[in-house]
């Protein structure tokens, strides 16, 4: 057998980024291509609509950092108070928190002496890890920090919302809506593709489930840009 333990590649760890830079990507691409779209079929002008679809890449993606800063730093509050009132529970009462901590074990099927033995080893090795892990459903020190998640998630945005808006530049002006609509939606189905590949499940599925919704946001904003267009 060799030294060293084998270990193996699970999609379920690529998770928690493949669902960020989907998502940014997928918010940059619908919001921006339906925002110029609804611009368009109210009858702008191309320097309009090249305005209205920069400045809505730039509010996007300001608006995902924000989000996203706010969010991942709020949940790592919480983190840190729970984890700081567990620290706080082992340093008054190991041996309570050792038989809570074999107690879990027992519910999830292992024999009661075998759970003593092995919640004993991993309160010996790190014991606030062994909590934090089993008890919380907590990694220490897992989590991206707030601001590289708001970077990666305004930069996700802005490469998605770029190419409907770069389609602008080199559609002609009667032809935009439908050059916009069908490079945005060939955007969009790539991206689920490459999305579901890298999560190793279905293609079609997650093609077709990104193409309906960005059809459906960027038709729905161009009837309501029509409407109003109609009646100034």
């Amino acid at each position: 057998m060799s030294a060293d333990p084998h270990r193996e590649g699970h999609v379920v760890n690529r998770i928690g980024w493949l669902r960020a830079a989907v998502l940014g990507a997928n918010d940059g691409i619908v919001s921006t291509a339906s925002l110029v779209l609804g611009v368009a079929a109210a009858n702008a002008r191309t320097t309009d609509i090249v305005i209205a679809g920069t400045a809505g890449l730039v509010a996007g993606a300001m608006s995902m950092a924000a989000g996203e800063y706010v969010s991942v730093s709020a949940q790592a509050d919480t983190e840190h108070a729970e984890i700081g009132r567990e620290r706080r529970e082992l340093a008054v009462d190991p041996v309570g928190e050792l038989a809570e901590l074999a107690g879990i074990y027992v519910e999830r099927g292992v024999d009661h002496a075998t759970a003593v033995a092995v919640a004993t080893q991993l309160m010996a090795h790190d014991a606030l890890g062994a909590h934090a892990r089993d008890e919380l459903d907590l990694t220490v020190g897992a989590r991206a920090p707030p601001v590289q998640a708001a970077l990666a998630s305004a930069a996700s945005f802005t490469v998605g919302a770029a190419m409907p808006l770069l389609a602008v530049f080199v559609m002609p002006a009667n032809r935009l809506i439908a050059g916009v609509a069908g490079s945005s939606l060939l955007f969009l189905a790539v991206l689920g593709a490459l999305g579901a590949r890298a999560g190793d499940a279905a293609v079609w599925r997650g093609t077709c489930r990104v193409t309906f919704w960005g059809a459906f946001a960027m038709a729905v904003t161009a009837l309501i840009g029509h409407l109003i267009g109609g009646t100034m």
